[in-house]
């Protein structure tokens, strides 16, 4: 086979293979949403709250039931992220309290069950948004795609650092001014002018800036360390199982296993778990996501001065070999 014909044959194999490859990951997940271990709470005289909780388990393996004392209870683990709604046995029939902000997806979902749950057995539910989404994106629109422009964003970041040829702590520099400027600009579109973050004003640009610097740095880290194969190597991890598990249109308890999990450990499902925590719900439950965008962040820089070190180190032992050589012909 003539050489000159490979690069076509690799295009004509790779393209539909990448093809075939973007298409399961992003719609294998949204083909398979339903609950799965979804934690849910129920609360109420125990005989009632007992007998609420059979009839949810008859949805196998669906729900994490959490038992509580009363509604007040109940109120306070959904505002602390413990779970994602409750059902209230009271005097005047079942009452469902969701939560909206942490997933419309899934609010919509416990009123369809619960309300046909009670049908059933002749009952209406009351239902009650305990931490709502805000008024201006109801349906968390403006959340949920936010995900894939903070993704290229950093992506971007990563390749062109990598393009330009800076290295060490200029590449660093570079890294954490571009993400800055896009946590500013972000928070400046989603907060200011599209009222669809809630929360304090710096600590929504933080998130997003972070976001941006988890992907960018593990971009620019691969590719410090094994060439620019390193940026498409982390493009393809982001936008191929990052971004379609992320979990951001439902929830990652929506996503068949082990997708949901995976996601929360990538930077933008880790980054949208974040943002909710600090936008609508004081920044509860933050600290996990926080920490994995930090360590994506670290490392990842970590790895653009390890690859800049050791390319000088390379570079710096060239010539003395050459010498060496001279040496010896002389």
């Amino acid at each position: 086979m003539p050489s000159r014909n490979r690069p076509v044959i690799a295009v004509v194999v790779l393209v539909p293979v990448l093809a075939a490859l973007a298409l399961w990951a992003f719609a294998w997940p949204a083909s398979r949403i339903a609950p799965r271990d979804l934690p849910l709470g129920v609360a109420g005289p125990p005989a009632a709250a007992a007998q609420v909780e059979r009839q949810l388990e008859r949805h196998e393996g669906a729900f994490e039931i959490h038992r509580y004392a009363d509604e007040t209870a109940a109120r306070d683990a959904i505002e602390d992220r413990s779970v994602y709604g409750a059902v209230v046995v009271t005097p005047q029939g079942p009452e469902l309290l969701t939560a909206s902000a942490a997933s419309p997806v899934v609010a919509q979902f416990l009123q369809q069950a619960v309300a046909h749950q009670a049908a059933a057995q002749g009952t209406q539910v009351k239902t009650v948004d305990v931490v709502s989404a805000p008024a201006d994106d109801p349906r968390g629109a403006v959340l949920n795609a936010a995900a894939l422009p903070l993704a290229l964003a950093g992506i971007a970041a990563g390749a062109v650092v990598t393009l330009l040829g800076l290295r060490g702590f200029r590449a660093v520099i570079a890294l954490l001014g571009a993400s800055a400027l896009v946590g500013v600009i972000a928070a400046g579109i989603a907060h200011s002018w599209l009222g669809a973050l809630s929360g304090e004003w710096w600590t929504e640009a933080s998130v997003l800036g972070l976001s941006t610097l988890a992907v960018g740095g593990a971009v620019a880290g691969l590719a410090a360390l094994i060439g620019t194969a390193g940026v498409g190597l982390g493009a393809a991890v982001v936008m191929l199982i990052g971004n379609p598990f992320s979990g951001a249109t439902s929830a990652p308890q929506m996503l068949p296993e082990p997708a949901g999990a995976i996601g929360q450990w990538l930077p933008p499902g880790a980054g949208t778990t974040l943002l909710r925590s600090v936008s609508y719900f004081d920044g509860a439950a933050a600290t996990g996501p926080a920490l994995t965008l930090a360590w994506w962040a670290v490392l990842g820089l970590g790895a653009v001065l390890l690859g800049s070190s050791l390319r000088a180190r390379k570079t710096g032992s060239e010539p003395a070999a050459d010498r060496r050589e001279l040496s010896a012909v002389a």
